[in-house]
């Protein structure tokens, strides 16, 4: 029997976000990331979305570690609410490590958690298998790759990364590495695919840092940036130009003042002497030095930037005199909510600075050129393209065959998807169960398809409440059925419906003829109900009966 190892995606196939992958060799299972998604739109009530792990659960006493890759949400997101159900340890570097802890406060799981860090360039021993961490490019800081070695051969699994040739902290991407990984041959390559259509490479996150310098130099105005929280590149350039043109910077929003905190804690933030400020002393500043560094990228309803924007915020009111830099692209799905703050910030007389003729913000992801630099390197004998939507994957795909790749070698998988890999095949042989999870509230799953289908209908349709007083002794009304109806009509306005549906309801209730049967009686009066609001109004409320006995 041939050896096999089994590779099984749990999220970010066919979507951005949730990414988590499984590998299984010998009886034996590693989880690498385990991240979160945010919801649609249409997703009344939800507070993110998390993969569906019953797999891992049913298979946890074959679970010899989570390996993270860095620590952006899509990548640890849903490790606290995946940890409650199947504990195991996790391993990741210093600064991931920072960011997963807080999580682990927040739901109380510290003590019962083993986060274990390692250093990019080590290697982890988790039972057949050996995974080695590689220094990459991202736009956070601490980001690995990693090399899993096991006795059929050796994986790539990039994580998100791109080849930034001079980054701000100065470690370059460990190409040296990937090139002597191919060498010594790689079985399989699992690459990010997020900026697969883009040609060329990505620029360098230094690129910013000089349109910081342009912004600041000769302003006279109160300066607020916003970027990603988990940036800290990005918020070492604003310190360093707030510094070099002798400004103090106060910071603002919950996860930016955690992120400080973690990353200056572990050293991977410097902040220039006498640099920062309280948010509240720094108003007796006068605004040509004064910096506020703020949460609210994506125009969160509950961010600083935000609550800036529409005069909610306590300590900062922002009008002519302050200029906003956005130093940020809206994730996709995000771009209603973000021009919402920018209106309103120009209504207000701010200056904001968004426009992409700035280079304002770099992708942290590799686009074509610097993927092509890794297939090369590795060398590959199979591939699987990660984290994308559809045409990412497809196009992933064309880009390794255009490399001379056969597509034969190429598994394009959806979530969920069993890849079995051999020494000379690939193959999609079978699935576990996979797909969303929703957390709303401290609730996690127990909001399903169905609740989000009538959640949904609630907000496009209303509800109609018929009330069925109904005789205990022989099943007949004894008064007209009362309509309560919400989200459907303005009721004051829509006597002639109501007393047209009391009506329809009457006639159904007395149409029945097994007067007993409470279940026949909501039956027919829903339906009659139902038809008669579509037919009359074109809606289709939910119509809930309810029958008391008198």
């Amino acid at each position: 029997m041939a050896e096999k190892l089994k590779i099984i995606p749990l999220g970010g196939l066919n979507e951005i976000g949730k990414n988590m992958t499984a590998y299984e060799y010998g009886g034996e299972i590693i989880v690498v990331d385990c991240g979160m998604a945010f919801p649609g739109d249409d997703m009344y009530g939800i507070d993110l979305i998390i993969p569906d792990v019953s797999y891992l659960i049913k298979n946890r006493t074959r679970i010899r570690g989570l390996f993270i890759t860095h620590g952006h949400e899509d990548h640890i997101g849903a490790i606290p609410y995946v940890l409650k159900q199947v504990n195991m340890p996790i391993y990741c570097t210093r600064f991931t490590a920072g960011l997963i802890k807080l999580k682990l406060e927040e739901h109380g799981l510290v003590k019962s958690t083993k986060l274990i860090t390692v250093e990019p360039g080590k290697s982890v021993r988790a039972g057949k298998f050996t995974v080695e961490f590689i220094h990459v490019n991202h736009s956070i800081a601490d980001s690995v790759a990693f090399a899993i070695h096991t006795h059929m051969g050796t994986v790539v699994h990039t994580g998100d990364f791109k080849i930034d040739s001079t980054p701000i902290d100065g470690e370059v991407i460990d190409l040296a590495r990937f090139g002597e990984l191919g060498k010594e041959g790689v079985l399989a390559l699992l690459a990010d695919s997020t900026n697969v259509e883009r040609p060329g490479f990505t620029p360098s996150e230094k690129t910013v840092g000089a349109t910081f310098t342009r912004q600041f130099q000769g302003c006279d105005d109160r300066i607020i940036v916003t970027t990603f929280a988990s940036n800290v590149h990005r918020i070492q350039q604003v310190l360093d130009a707030a510094a070099a043109f002798g400004r103090k910077v106060a910071v603002t929003g919950r996860s930016m003042e955690n992120i400080m905190k973690v990353s200056t804690e572990l050293g991977y933030m410097k902040v220039p002497k006498n640099t920062l400020v309280d948010i509240n002393k720094i108003k007796g500043l006068p605004k040509n030095r004064q910096v506020i560094v703020t949460t609210g990228s994506q125009g969160e309803e509950m961010s600083a930037l935000y609550r800036m924007a529409f005069s909610q915020h306590k300590q900062v009111e922002l009008g002519a005199g302050d200029k906003v830099i956005i130093s940020a692209s809206a994730i996709p799905g995000n771009e209603v909510t973000v021009s919402r703050v920018i209106n309103e910030l120009f209504r207000k007389g701010v200056k904001v600075v968004y426009n992409k003729a700035d280079i304002l913000h770099v992708s942290g992801h590799a686009c074509q050129e610097e993927l092509k630099i890794i297939h090369a390197l590795t060398k590959p004998r199979f591939f699987i393209p990660l984290h994308g939507e559809q045409r990412m994957l497809q196009i992933h795909s064309q880009l390794a065959q255009d490399m001379g790749m056969d597509r034969n070698h190429i598994a394009i998988a959806d979530n969920g998807a069993v890849i079995e890999i051999t020494a000379k095949t690939i193959k999609v042989n079978g699935s576990v169960p996979s797909g969303e999870v929703y957390v709303d509230g401290s609730g996690v799953g127990d909001v399903g398809a169905v609740v989000m289908r009538d959640r949904k209908r609630l907000a496009e349709d209303g509800m109609v409440v018929v009330v069925l007083p109904v005789s205990s002794h022989d099943g007949n009304l004894i008064s007209e059925p009362e309509i309560i109806t919400r989200g459907f009509i303005y009721v004051k306005e829509s006597g002639d419906l109501m007393k047209e549906l009391q009506g329809v309801a009457r006639d159904a209730a007395e149409n029945v003829r097994r007067r007993r049967d409470d279940g026949e009686l909501k039956g027919t009066v829903k339906s009659a109900v139902s038809s008669y609001l579509f037919k009359t109004t074109k809606r289709n409320p939910m119509v809930i009966p309810v029958v008391t006995r008198l």
